[in-house]
This record gives structure tokens, sequence and C-alpha cells, in this order.
């Protein structure tokens, strides 16, 4: 009997702890996200909005790692090849709201980045947004709107030869899956014929706090595989190559997968 008590008061104890945390954790992001949104406004202001990259990779990403950092979470890099110093378009998968911190906190090279425009409504991430140069985007029952958007995406990149992140699978899948794929990705690839970069994300279970920012500590594994040639792809292949790509991520999760112990 005492010790079934005891074991409750170790498990209230740890559900306190874990949630003083979190508050602490929430507040100091929340004041960072706010001074770093009018310090980024502040340079772009005094350097005639001419300084997105640096606000992307010089200030953006460095929250992002700082954010992570406040979580506990540490991501470690696996690259196959050195990243291309062309335009490229990047793709990864989506398991966890994690994925956004971790993805800005890479620095990409010359990267913009496809969001959801539901992060827009947050003040802080659409200054934020606007100043690193975002596409933000549209539930997928809009959709002319997001050929509209995705359109001018194409326009902007074609004219600035910037690189550009968005995740194919869209909206977060279950931890542990690779969900459907999307074309959006590959119909950009296809008309800007540069090539594709994916990225694989592994997030463990434990690191997934669901629509929370605030997530256990651990290890967040960012594997960076070889990149893909968009030579020859045709839109009327749309749907092939989309599926290939696809294949791609199916095969590389299953291999992970075999080299976990049981």
């Amino acid at each position: 009997m005492a010790g079934s008590e005891h074991a409750e008061n170790d498990s209230v104890d740890s559900q306190s702890s874990w949630t003083l945390r979190k508050l602490i954790v929430a507040c100091i992001g929340t004041v960072m996200l706010v001074f770093g949104a009018v310090f980024m406004f502040l340079v772009a202001v005094f350097t005639l909005f001419r300084t997105r990259r640096f606000c992307s990779e010089g200030i953006a990403s460095r929250m992002a790692r700082v954010a992570i950092w406040l979580n506990g979470v540490r991501i470690v890099e696996h690259h196959s090849e050195p990243l291309p110093k062309t335009q490229t378009i990047y793709i990864s998968n989506h398991t966890a709201t994690l994925d956004i911190f971790v993805i800005t906190a890479l620095g990409l090279p010359n990267a913009r980045y496809f969001l959801s425009g539901f992060l827009r409504k947050l003040l802080p991430f659409g200054l934020i947004g606007y100043l690193i140069g975002v596409f933000w985007t549209v539930p997928y029952k809009f959709v002319d709107k997001r050929r509209r958007i995705f359109q001018r995406a194409e326009d902007t990149l074609r004219k600035t030869g910037d690189s550009v992140y968005l995740s194919p699978e869209g909206g977060r899948v279950c931890s542990g899956e690779i969900g459907h794929f999307n074309r959006g990705a590959f119909h950009l690839a296809t008309n800007l014929e540069v090539d594709l970069v994916p990225i694989y994300v592994q997030i463990p279970s434990a690191l997934d706090a669901g629509m929370n920012l605030v997530s256990e500590s651990g290890i967040v594994d960012v594997y960076f595989l070889p990149s893909i040639s968009t030579a020859g792809w045709k839109v009327e292949n749309l749907d092939e190559n989309r599926d290939a790509v696809r294949q791609i991520y199916l095969d590389f999760h299953d291999a992970l997968q075999a080299q976990q112990p049981a």
C-alpha cells in the first residue's frame, strides 16, 4: 500500500515538473520569438529589405536552433553528399510539429519555404515569414487558390534563382509513417528543371508533442539523401515521378527500421 502511494506521489511530482518545464520553455520561447521578429524587422528596414537571406540563415535559423536547444533536443545531420550550390528544391517528410523548427534550424542555403497560412495569423510568425520570403499555402480544398500560390512562387523562384523547401506530405502524419505525396513540389521541379534534394527527418515518437511546441528531450536525425535529377521530367509523367520519389522515402524508412533493435 505504501509502495503504491509512493509511486503515485512520484508520478504527480514528475507531472508537475513537466508542466513547469513546459511553462518556462514556452515563456522563454515566446519572448525570444517576439524580440527576434522585432530585431529582424529593424535589420530589414535599415537595409531597405535587401537582407532576406541573412534574415533567414543568419537570424531565423539561429532562433530555431535555440528553441530546439531549450527543448533539450539535439540535431544530428547525415550528409550523403555536399549540398548543391545551385537552385534546388528541398523536400522532406512531415511527422511532427517539431519539423518546422528542425528544417528552419538547418539554414538551407538561399532557400525560401512553403508554410501553412495558419501560421501567418500569429503575428511574430507572420512577420518573420514575410521577411524571409515564405510562400503561405491554403488548405487543399481551395484548389484554384493553391494553384495561383504555386504559380506565383514559380514566377518568383524563376526570377530570383532562390532554392525552396516544402513537404509533399502537406499536413503532418503519424510518427514513423510516410504519408501520401502531393504534386506541388514535383510540378515546381519539373517546370523549373532543377534538382530535388530529399531530406528524411527521423523524430522519435517520444519527441512528438502533437500540436504543442514543447517536446521531450532527445535526438533528431536528419538525413540528406542523394539529389535527384529532374532532367527530362515531363508534366505528363508527374504522378510517376512523384511515386518514384515517395518510394525512395519508403525504402529508406524501411532500411532505418531494420537497423533498429527489436
